[in-house]
């Protein structure tokens, strides 16, 4: 089962903030510079946290992961820019 996640970041310095933005491409979709949409499995969840962790200084930068569930992702407005992530469906035939 996967999990949407939506992580938002603050981070400072300049070089951490863009080696975190190119570490996140590997797990989501940005929405914004700081904000991506991640649809996971719990390994893939957990690498994204490893990766993180590699990144970020702890004491000085923020990261936030916020769960949505199915029902608040089908309440999602966009008045412009990229669609919500959603899982495409696959048929092997």
């Amino acid at each position: 089962m996967k999990n949407f996640i939506v992580v938002v970041y603050d981070i400072s310095n300049d070089r951490r903030r863009t080696k975190l933005h190119d570490a996140l491409l590997d797990y989501g979709t940005p929405v914004q510079y700081s904000v991506f949409e991640c649809l996971l499995d719990e390994d893939g969840l957990q690498r994204m946290k490893r990766a993180v962790r590699r990144v970020i200084r702890p004491r000085v930068d923020r990261v936030r992961y916020y769960y949505l569930c199915q029902a608040c992702l089908q309440k999602v407005e966009i008045t412009s820019g990229v669609e919500v992530l959603s899982e495409e469906e696959t048929m092997v035939v």
